[in-house]
């Protein structure tokens, strides 16, 4: 099986491929080949009989994808993008890249006329206020920022080519992700991980949103075992709906601040300086809340059942099972 990664040098992208490397199979069929595709170099693994081949630039320039589709991949993940807070700060690159470019990858692999399964990484954010309490499957997605917009307008390409027969495409909308690590990003997401990383490696952390703030979290962990299992699921269970809300841990601010207590401790707590950003606020005050991700949870997708153990992945996968 050969597989195809855009965005293979991001967070998400290095943890897929670690898992890769590490299963050596995917969907009961030996890996032979991975191409991995970044802005920057993705760090290639050793894997025993795998051919790794390393692709940088911007995909998003024309005859960019088409190259990259070349050698017919079996399955494609498509990570690669312009996080939230840039995509908003910056309109012409992140329409360029969350949606030029990811219509030229779908066109590539249109007209290199072979049908892979392709997993593409949404958002939550293709939901825009106002909210019932839980938001349910068939609710309409209604972006209020340019990131979610582009997201939903590749979501709908997804689902047309899949009805095409151009791919079999699975389009997963991930929750926030959390507690990301590594440095901080330009999403507006990123005080999410920010509040719970930088505390727990004896930093301070900014707060830049009220505490009654809820929103929904999975950590990297599930991320990664969200793409593995979209990459194998059988098409025909999921229907013509091809875009899926994935579960999560729905918490507030102040819940996460007080895991992060319990677990570590007040001292650690009291690393977190309240300070407001009223462009942050702007973004974020328009999310969703939680989800019921009913159809997800019966295809078999799963995550975190408390913020607690999202922050116990964290220590475990990032901090050697230990807080600093």
């Amino acid at each position: 099986m050969r597989i195809l990664i855009t965005g293979a040098a991001g967070m998400v992208g290095r943890k897929l491929i670690a898992r890769l490397a590490k299963d050596g199979t995917l969907a009961g069929r030996k890996i032979t080949a991975l191409d991995l595709h970044d802005i920057v170099p993705a760090l290639a693994p050793a894997i025993d009989g795998v051919k790794v081949s390393i692709h940088t630039g911007d995909f998003a320039v024309p005859g960019a994808a088409a190259s990259l589709v070349a050698s017919r991949p079996d399955v494609i993940f498509h990570l690669a993008g312009i996080v939230s807070g840039e995509a908003e700060a910056n309109f012409d690159l992140g329409y360029r890249v969350n949606l030029d470019g990811t219509r030229a990858l779908f066109d590539a692999v249109r007209l290199a006329g072979f049908a892979p399964r392709l997993v593409f990484t949404s958002s939550i954010a293709v939901f825009g206020a106002p909210f019932p309490d839980v938001i349910p499957d068939e609710f309409h997605p209604t972006p209020l920022t340019s990131y979610g917009t582009q997201k939903q307008m590749s979501e709908a390409l997804l689902a047309d080519y899949t009805r095409r027969g151009f791919f079999d495409g699975v389009g997963i909308r991930l929750p926030t992700i959390c507690v990301r690590p590594g440095k901080p990003n330009k999403a507006a997401s990123s005080f999410f991980s920010g509040i719970i990383r930088e505390p727990l490696s004896g930093e301070q952390a900014i707060l830049p949103v009220p505490r009654s703030v809820l929103h929904t979290h999975a950590s990297p962990r599930s991320a990664v075992n969200f793409l593995i299992h979209a990459a194998q699921i059988d098409g025909n269970a999921i229907g013509p709906r091809r875009n899926l809300t994935m579960p999560g841990v729905a918490a507030t601010v102040g819940e996460q601040i007080e895991a992060l207590e319990r677990i570590a401790g007040p001292e650690v707590a009291r690393r977190i300086r309240e300070q407001p950003d009223e462009t942050i606020w702007a973004i974020v005050k328009g999310w969703p809340t939680r989800f019921e991700a009913r159809q997800a949870r019966e295809l078999g997708f799963k995550a975190e059942s408390s913020f607690d153990e999202i922050i116990l992945a964290h220590i475990e996968d990032e901090l050697g099972g230990k807080i600093p």
